[in-house]
């Protein structure tokens, strides 16, 4: 069986069910009628309608004599569009009544079979020999009876998905935080959102540290503004502490994915910035000047 692949599984087919309470009756009938399968009805499954068909004594112009062949079939197909294409993977079920499991036959991968207007059934003409479906030790033809399945999964392209651009680097863009008044706040203070390599940005400062950090620490945070279509971003970024009297800033770079409401916090001890000292320059006239300052940046672009 090239390309067909069989296991064993206890859970029954998820979307369709074919008992047969006499097989032997069911190939008399056929004979009767001059039919060579059984089609079932109709049931939906993966937002289609489908049915199976059973050949009992095999499809033989197909190659599945001596087999017992099942096959899928596409209905409802005037109700698709001009030009439909529906691509499926699916699975068959014949249960093994001694050992309460049921074989699955399947392609081998899952292969997706592709349904047109010019191929409506697709399926397995050597689906089961004879010589195995027969022997009542195998337990797929107990007492005359027998049961088969399907389960149908469809491979529908809804095109979204996302784009990680080729970062590049850039001219580096900096927005200024000029902060009066430093000694007022107990608490933090934040800028208005302002727009940076075309992102929405907050800044945030935090004197006596943040969120329960010890006193001793300074810490400044920024982050993405929640928009509509706010994007995943990676940034390389500095913040820079400025020193208004030699010039000797405090620069913290860093690199980040940003997402909407996460922040990135640095805390700096106030050993090494000793901010609230006006005699080291970075205090004048109870102001503080802070730069924002992106060096790369790149943003995740979804599409559909």
């Amino acid at each position: 069986y090239t390309g067909v692949g069989r296991t064993l599984r206890e859970i029954p087919p998820a979307h369709y069910t074919l008992k047969v309470d006499s097989f032997s009756f069911l190939v008399q009938l056929l004979e009767k009628t001059g039919e060579k399968s059984y089609e079932s009805e109709v049931f939906e499954a993966s937002c289609h309608k489908w049915k199976l068909c059973l050949y009992p004594t095999g499809d033989e112009e197909k190659g599945g004599k001596g087999h017992i062949s099942l096959y899928l079939a596409i209905t409802n197909t005037q109700a698709l569009p001009l030009g439909w294409e529906v691509n499926a993977s699916f699975k068959f079920f014949v249960f093994d009544q001694y050992r309460g499991k049921y074989l699955t036959i399947q392609d081998v991968n899952e292969k997706p079979r592709r349904y047109h207007a010019m191929k409506t059934l697709w399926g397995f003409p050597e689906l089961l020999p004879f010589s195995v479906f027969n022997d009542p030790t195998e337990g797929y033809l107990v007492g005359d009876k027998c049961v088969f399945g399907v389960e149908v999964f469809v491979i529908k392209y809804s095109g979204a998905g996302e784009l990680l651009p080729q970062p590049t680097n850039r001219t580096s863009s900096c927005f200024t935080w000029i902060i009066h008044n430093y000694s007022l706040p107990t608490g933090a203070v934040r800028t208005q959102s302002f727009v940076l390599e075309a992102c929405n940005w907050t800044l945030e400062l935090h004197p006596k540290g943040f969120l329960g950090d010890r006193p001793n620490h300074f810490a400044l945070a920024f982050f993405l503004d929640v928009t509509k279509n706010t994007p995943k971003v990676y940034a390389d970024f500095k913040l820079t502490i400025k020193n208004q009297a030699d010039g000797k800033d405090i620069t913290l770079p860093g690199s980040q994915w940003f997402f909407p409401n996460k922040r990135w916090i640095t805390r700096v001890p106030h050993k090494l910035s000793p901010v609230s000292d006006v005699s080291k320059g970075f205090l004048v006239n109870d102001l503080l000047v802070v730069n924002f300052e992106i060096t790369r940046i790149f943003a995740v672009e979804k599409f559909a």
